[in-house]
């Protein structure tokens, strides 16, 4: 934990990763903290330097000395991004935290690499439910005098306030931990933040961003709960309409905390979107400057590729982070016939060798395997047998001066399809060019030798009439 001084303000930070990654600004919403993104640290911190704020006012933040605004946030986070960092940020923001965001990338878009939104506040204006039973609260706190009420009895309505606000917040089944809920109460509960909460309430029904999003270039991930009773699916429905160029999900069984009550799919959704190298169930595990590196190098790599045409960087990246990189020594098996297949392969560099027998499919000894074809960089083996999951129908082999290859599981193709529809689309189609080429050579190939052995034959049979 740590304070940073910007322009005279402090402000209260949790760190995680190293410092020399890029930043990753995670901002929370509307009577929180920086816990209500606790979830994604891990796993962010795999790949960046997270900090994960106190806005002015909420946890060990002091307030501004002005009133709250969300513009005023915004250009506070401005100036912490351009002291800490040396380029461009992500922002993973939620509700007020996702206005927050959304109004940086509006104001300062030089900072603003990519943004995660999660159940962001578009509009301001809070669900039916809050406005009829929270925000009397809030106008009271405004004054003072609702704080000193609410303080005085929070003892004996805990009950009542928790039935209040729990379906403001959750989904029915949601799958958020007891210990979770009660964090967060504390966070709701904060006698401190009485007066802030009371003018981000109103600061967020100012800040209405409809009719702006169109305005915004900086790529985004919008994630939400569909059963969420605090920033309504309408405003979802702005999105939508004002700002197709951003990746809006919807998950079940999560309201208005999906890092908490949908854990394990939001952590995938925004991993694929970051390119995050390792699953959900090694989120705590950091990722080298090596591997980081590695990564952007097969990207690169990636964009001269079969399976890389028409991806962008940001897509070429989630599949990069896919990629295991095996390195072959001369004459060493990449995969062997007859085996299982579950994953394919991309040759990186040096050459792979296909063996088989071409005149016996059936009979594939190695005495009766002969040299087919070579693979070149750039170039796809295996996606068959992946597919199906059937048998491979030859050996390769790495060639003369060994060979790298990047295997890419058929668990991870798919699950970086069903989390990216649109990478996925271009991935399958890609696969299916290349195996299309490939069958169209073969077929060529083999029209030839058949036109040669006819040549052959009809030579043969003039020279014996003659």
């Amino acid at each position: 934990m740590a304070f940073y001084n910007i322009n005279g303000q402090k402000i209260h930070v949790v760190e995680e990763g190293s410092p020399r990654r890029q930043l990753a600004l995670l901002i929370h919403g509307w009577s929180s903290s920086w816990y209500a993104l606790s979830p994604l640290l891990g796993l962010l911190s795999q790949r960046f330097r997270c900090m994960a704020v106190d806005l002015p006012g909420y946890g060990g933040s002091p307030r501004l000395p002005e009133r709250t605004t969300i513009s005023a946030y915004a250009d506070l986070l401005a100036e912490l991004i351009a002291q800490v960092s040396d380029g461009p940020a992500v922002l993973i923001g939620h509700s007020m935290g996702g206005m927050t965001s959304l109004t940086l990338a509006l104001r300062h878009p030089v900072l603003v690499e990519r943004m995660v939104l999660l159940d962001p506040t578009i509009t301001g204006k809070l669900s039916t439910y809050i406005n009829l039973f929270i925000s009397p609260i809030t106008i009271l706190e405004r004054f003072g005098l609702g704080s000193l009420i609410i303080s005085a009895g929070e003892g004996a309505l805990v009950g009542i306030t928790d039935r209040i606000m729990r379906p403001a917040s959750f989904a029915e089944r949601t799958d958020i931990t007891e210990d979770d809920y009660r964090r967060l109460r504390e966070d709701v509960r904060n006698p401190d933040q009485g007066q802030v909460r009371a003018e981000c309430f109103f600061a967020m029904r100012e800040n209405d961003l409809s009719g702006r999003l169109a305005q915004i270039e900086t790529p985004a991930l919008a994630i939400w709960g569909a059963e969420d009773n605090t920033v309504p699916l309408r405003d979802a429905g702005v999105v939508a309409d004002e700002w197709p160029q951003a990746d809006l999900r919807i998950l079940p069984k999560a309201g208005h905390w999906p890092q908490f009550e949908a854990p394990a799919a939001t952590r995938r959704l925004v991993a694929a979107y970051l390119g995050l190298p390792l699953s959900s169930d090694k989120i705590h595990t950091p990722v080298g400057d090596d591997a980081l590196l590695q990564i952007n190098e097969i990207a690169q790599f990636l964009a001269h590729s079969d399976i890389g045409t028409n991806l962008n960087m940001a897509q070429r990246i989630r599949l990069a982070a896919q990629c295991e990189p095996r390195t072959y020594q001369v004459g060493q098996r990449v995969a062997s016939t007859n085996e299982s297949g579950s994953e394919f392969y991309i040759l990186h560099s040096g050459v792979v060798e296909i063996w088989n027998n071409p005149d016996n499919p059936v009979d594939q000894s190695e005495e009766g395997k002969r040299h087919v074809t070579d693979l070149k960089p750039g170039q796809m083996a295996g996606e068959w047998a992946m597919f199906d999951e059937g048998v491979r129908s030859a050996d390769m082999i790495a060639g003369p001066d060994g060979a790298t290859v990047l295997a890419i599981a058929r668990e991870r193709l798919l699950a970086l399809c069903e989390d990216d529809a649109v990478l996925g689309t271009q991935l399958l189609w890609n696969l299916g060019t290349a195996m299309t080429g490939r069958v169209r050579f073969v077929l060529w190939q083999l029209q030839r030798a058949t036109k040669r052995v006819e040549a052959y034959e009809r030579a043969l049979e003039k020279s014996l009439d003659s």
